[in-house]
């Protein structure tokens, strides 16, 4: 492995969630151990102190019944039973002279120190070819001022504390191997998520922009930054496919317009006798054109930004009945020319928070397509109210009607139907209206009979949603 690829390994995440666990692990392993160690030598240590004082106490109990003499016969008798086998026993007169001692089997031949009666608990006092052995005392003044001490060895301790030791040092080899194989596997469960993210957001980059993260139902934050992230890539998702289609409607639609915008202009160029009339009447028709563009870019665009939820929105309180006979006062005039009437019964409370120049541009599209696809004589009505916690619209006209099978395509963008190409338009009206409505979390019905009319009905949420 070439340092380049050890320094990223050791840069990673997974490496450092793996070695943090294998501190904490070892470290708290070590502790374990630690706390154990002492508890265990503590224990033998305080059984053998116990059983050196009790054999003491019995030492001193032999020597007050029969004196010396009694204390050695009770010694011996013990020794040939194998109950003094391993106890150190040595009777001294006040001065520190030795008068009787017995020793073990395994400290004859070594060399002793003096034993006084000051003498602490732990001494080396024995020396052999292989270390040091270690002889525990405790004594006694008897009443006669003479000094009885008792010992015992404490190496089979050191022997079993030693093994202690050298099974925690053959054990942290195992240690190691689960310190770093439970940090590798709890690393790898871990950034499972996040390792999704990353092949995601590849797979994106070859240009599926369909792929989605896997979530796992574990209810942890990696799972809530998994669901973010899925609805992250959704709403972008619709962003661009709603920039292809604008993009597609508009290089498809804009054809027309631009070729009469060229064929005018290379017209009035190419006219033999140009007259400032003919100019001015070439002029006028580029404008026309470039107006009906210009709405159609910004009526796309409107719709986009309204369908992948990033329209702005200037929302207030408003009082819808206010706001629709703004509307139906600008439209009557145009009613009245084309024989129409208009009838409108509205409810105070219908009251909403909402854009209102978003919502007035709604109902100027429902009213304008009633006006205009309604023959003479007609009539056309608009309803506010609340109902079922909601502020309904209706526009309703009695018009031509839509056709069964036109109904479900006349939200889609640029569609016009057979009944609609005798009148001037862009086929986007419709498509708007949806879209704002969608902006303002409501929605859009349409129910309509050919032949009969059409109803338009719209569903706010009210001011208190």
């Amino acid at each position: 492995m070439s340092l380049k690829n050890l320094t990223r390994m050791v840069n990673t995440i997974g490496f450092r969630i793996t070695l943090w666990y294998f501190v904490i692990f070892s470290l708290s392993f070590l502790a374990l151990f630690s706390i154990l160690y002492f508890y265990v030598s503590s224990s033998l240590t305080r059984e053998q102190h116990l059983a050196i004082r009790a054999k003491l106490k019995e030492v001193e109990a032999d020597y007050m019944k029969g004196g010396l003499r009694a204390l050695k016969e009770e010694i011996e008798l013990e020794e040939q039973t194998g109950k003094m086998e391993a106890y150190f026993v040595r009777f001294s007169d006040s001065g520190g002279a030795t008068i009787y001692i017995k020793w073990p089997q395994w400290m004859k031949g070594l060399e002793i120190m003096n034993i006084n009666n000051s003498t602490p608990w732990w001494l080396s006092l024995m020396h052999s070819a292989k270390g040091k052995k270690y002889l525990e005392i405790a004594s006694s003044v008897l009443p006669d001022g003479n000094i009885i001490q008792v010992g015992r060895s404490a190496v089979y301790r050191e022997r079993l504390l030693e093994r202690f030791r050298e099974t925690f040092g053959g054990g942290i080899i195992i240690i190691i191997i689960l310190g770093f194989g439970g940090g590798t596997l709890i690393a790898i469960r871990a950034l499972l998520p996040v390792r999704n993210i990353i092949n995601t957001v590849r797979t994106i980059e070859e240009g599926r922009l369909d792929a989605r993260v896997n979530v796992r139902q574990t209810g942890d934050e990696l799972e809530e930054l998994s669901l973010l992230f899925n609805r992250m890539l959704q709403r972008i998702e619709g962003l661009v496919n709603g920039m292809r289609s604008a993009l597609d409607s508009v290089a498809h639609d804009l054809r027309t317009p631009m070729t009469r915008l060229r064929n005018t202009a290379e017209s009035a160029i190419q006219a033999k006798d140009i007259h400032i009339q003919t100019c001015r009447e070439a002029l006028s028709d580029c404008m026309e054109e470039s107006e009906q563009i210009l709405r159609m870019l910004n009526t796309l665009m409107d719709i986009s930004e309204a369908e992948t939820g990033v329209m702005r929105l200037n929302t207030g309180k408003i009082n819808l009945s206010s706001l629709i006979n703004e509307v139906v006062d600008l439209y009557r005039y145009v009613a009245e020319d084309r024989g129409i009437s208009i009838s409108a019964d509205l409810s105070d409370k219908a009251v909403l928070i909402a854009d209102p120049d978003r919502i007035r541009q709604v109902i100027a599209n429902l009213l304008d397509n009633a006006i205009k696809y309604t023959s003479r004589g007609g009539s056309v009505s608009i309803r506010a109210d609340m109902e079922d916690g909601h502020v309904f619209i209706s526009v309703k006209d009695t018009g031509r009607g839509i056709p069964e099978d036109e109904l479900p395509r006349i939200w889609d963008r640029l569609y016009r139907g057979k009944g609609a190409l005798s009148q001037k338009g862009l086929g986007l009206g419709l498509s708007l209206v949806r879209a704002v409505v969608y902006a303002h979390h409501g929605r859009i019905e349409a129910f309509s009979r050919e032949g009969v009319g059409t109803d338009f009905r719209v569903y706010l949420p009210d001011v208190g949603k």
